[in-house]
């Protein structure tokens, strides 16, 4: 319809009406494009066409559906959802808005909600499968598995030959504790699809249950060797192996799904405890220190610990680990009674006679309960040096911040802005790329002879295509003395002459100024001499091999007994002052707030850090580098919505690496 229209307007209209047909053209173009890119795979792609469209047309739903779709794949829920919002906003009876916008809701735990808009979803298309599908989904996560089991049942009917609803179907006959019914689908899905790895993967999970190890064992092979980078495959087999005790093929399974994902928790635990049983104490405790760095309020990790060091006689640290765990969950009945033990090893009387009495009196506290879950750390008789299984009894209500499931990962702000020579003058961006402008940076930028742009790549990538910029500055004799020595200082950076460079700045600082624009040029001398200074600590500290990164885990929990992991601070105070200057001379750029930032946030000064990103956004809203660091730093402060949101905005103004912290941080994990 869209081209028969263009068409007509071709021919018919004048020049005028032609240029508005053009751009219609265009945003036939952009959808193509867009379009493809989702089926493609290329979210990121996908999205940056379909933000040009949502500039183009804000009243458009399908752009801001499809948008939210490649933001869902790449892992970004609380972008989607807005989007999703957005969607059915312009279009209230867009059935696929209401059921996408569902689906988002339920990761979010919001299962109320996601029902309410899946109600609406079938009384607007009764027929669409998809939708009971979902909702099956979501009656599960709500552990409302029998309604569940009627939307699977459903589905199933108009659907039959589909095996993940069947694998979905088993596993709700398997909460309800029908495992007959549950082997029988998984029997099904594996029919009908008996190249994918999940249904032999949940089929051996259900005859391990049934002790049918060997059976369990023929499927967790076959999951293997579908697929050989199956990280889940190998979790689960090594788990089965431990319980077979065959321990060194397990340890094998485990150093597999490390090799994948070196920072997986869950496996460093179990690889920790499996070490144990070796009785190879230092490799265990290498891989419980590292899970306890990547989640420090996880109470078996202390527990376990402290057992490893009672076997290497190592008295004090248990009793420091037996100390963690009662302080983060004061009813652990086992750590008091352990405790007690390590502190009449210790000489101190006293101390073990009280936690002894403290054990006993809740442990019959424990009995009094009936065994209720919420005194479940209080039995004495359980052992908690088992193996942890994905769903196990450690996810249980009020151990949310101990569950294994983070990653072990550092990860870096994007870098400083500052002024680099560049291979052309001007700048022909696209209009619809968000570039900024400002008249002052825009006069001094243009009033130089050779060309120079504003950038955040780092300093030691400049070299490679700048020989001809070199020849230039031969013909900068007109020029002040401030502008020739900065020109010269961009050119021995891009030479790496450092030191050179260092002195070119402070004489652009230093020298004499005659008019208004002169005494404010100032402002970007000091921003580029600011940055220098940082790049040669960030240069020192790499040849020390401690680069200095945001690390998204509390390194002031970590314990100063792992005395290999020396952090140094390095002292930026010389470069906050060159950018602070830089700010009280021309506080309208964006750049200059974005690198006090960062500045602010290597120095540890996190809070104002967030104020001066904060501002660079005010004056400059489509920086996506600012919100990405941003979020960076709000989630390190544990204010994971607000940062999970700032990812959100970096990802759709084209920061790619937001969604890869996203993935990592922001996905709602449902039992």
């Amino acid at each position: 319809m869209r081209h028969t229209v263009l068409k007509l307007f071709l021919v018919l209209a004048l020049v005028s009406v032609s240029c508005r047909a053009f751009g219609q053209y265009d945003r036939d173009v952009f959808y193509y494009r867009g379009r493809q890119a989702l089926a493609d795979g290329k979210y990121a792609a996908s999205i940056e066409n379909f933000n040009i469209l949502a500039s183009l047309d804000t009243t458009d739903h399908l752009t801001y559906f499809f948008r939210g779709i490649a933001k869902y794949n790449l892992g970004d829920i609380r972008g989607a959802r807005k989007d999703f919002n957005t969607t059915v906003r312009l279009n209230p009876v867009f059935t696929s808005g209401y059921h996408y916008r569902a689906i988002t809701e339920s990761q979010f735990g919001e299962y109320d909600k996601a029902l309410e808009d899946y109600d609406t979803a079938i009384m607007l298309r009764p027929g669409y499968e998809g939708i009971y599908y979902s909702r099956g989904v979501t009656y599960f996560l709500a552990q409302q598995f029998d309604k569940a089991l009627e939307d699977f049942d459903w589905y199933i009917r108009r659907q039959p030959k589909d095996p993940s609803a069947y694998l979905n179907r088993g596993a709700c006959h398997l909460f309800l504790s029908d495992t007959t019914m549950a082997l029988k689908d998984y029997d099904k899905a594996i029919e009908l699809d008996r190249y994918e790895p999940e249904g032999y993967i949940r089929r051996g999970k259900l005859y391990a249950a049934r002790g049918a190890d060997s059976l369990a064992l023929r499927d967790m092979d076959k999951a293997v060797e579908l697929d050989t980078t199956n990280t889940l495959a190998y979790f689960n087999r090594a788990l089965l192996l431990f319980e077979m005790h065959d321990f060194r093929r397990a340890m094998a399974d485990l150093d597999k799904v490390l090799a994948y994902e070196p920072g997986n928790a869950l496996t460093l635990y179990n690889r920790s405890l499996i070490s144990a049983q070796l009785g190879d104490y230092e490799s265990a405790l290498s891989d419980m220190d590292r899970v306890i760095n990547i989640n420090p309020r996880n109470v078996l990790a202390y527990f376990n610990r402290a057992s490893f060091f009672i076997e290497m006689e190592r008295w004090r640290d248990a009793l420091e680990d037996y100390d963690m765990a009662i302080e983060l969950y004061p009813d652990f009945a086992k750590a008091y009674q352990n405790r007690s033990y390590v502190e009449s090893m210790l000489g101190m009387t006293r101390e073990s006679r009280q936690d002894y009495e403290t054990a006993r009196r809740k442990v019959q506290e424990y009995r009094d309960a009936n065994a209720s879950a919420e005194g479940s750390f209080a039995d004495t008789t359980r052992k908690y040096s088992s193996l942890l299984a994905l769903d196990a009894d450690f996810a249980k209500k009020d151990f949310d911040d101990e569950l294994l499931q983070h990653r072990d990962i550092d990860i870096k702000l994007k870098p400083l802005y500052r002024f680099v020579l560049s291979r052309e003058k001007g700048n022909a961006s696209y209009a619809l790329t968000r570039r900024y402008e400002n008249a002052l940076i825009d006069k001094f930028m243009d009033d130089l002879p050779v060309p120079v742009s504003v950038s955040d790549r780092d300093t030691t990538l400049y070299a490679a295509g700048y020989s001809q910029s070199s020849g230039a500055l031969s013909s900068v004799g007109t020029l002040d003395e401030a502008r020739t020595a900065f020109l010269k200082a961009l050119d021995d950076v891009s030479s790496r002459r450092y030191s050179n460079a260092m002195e070119q700045y402070g004489q652009a600082v230093d020298a004499e100024k005659h008019d208004r624009y002169e005494k404010m040029y100032d402002a970007f001398y000091l921003m580029n001499r600011a940055v220098l200074r940082a790049d040669m600590i960030d240069f020192i500290a790499s040849m020390e091999s401690n680069v200095q990164t945001l690390s998204m885990d509390d390194k002031g929990a970590a314990r100063a007994r792992v005395k290999d992991q020396v952090t140094r601070t390095y002292d930026y105070s010389e470069a906050i002052a060159d950018m602070e200057e830089s700010a009280r001379i021309f506080g309208d750029s964006p750049y200059v707030h974005y690198d006090l930032g960062n500045l602010y946030c290597l120095s540890s000064r996190l809070v104002e850090s967030i104020g001066s990103y904060t501002e660079a956004i005010r004056l400059y809203p489509a920086m996506g580098d600012a919100y990405y660091n941003r979020g960076l730093v709000q989630i390190y402060l544990k204010d994971k919505e607000k940062g999970c949101i700032d990812l959100s905005v970096a990802g759709e103004l084209g920061v790619a690496e937001a969604y890869g912290v996203i993935k990592k941080y922001c996905v709602e994990e449902n039992d």
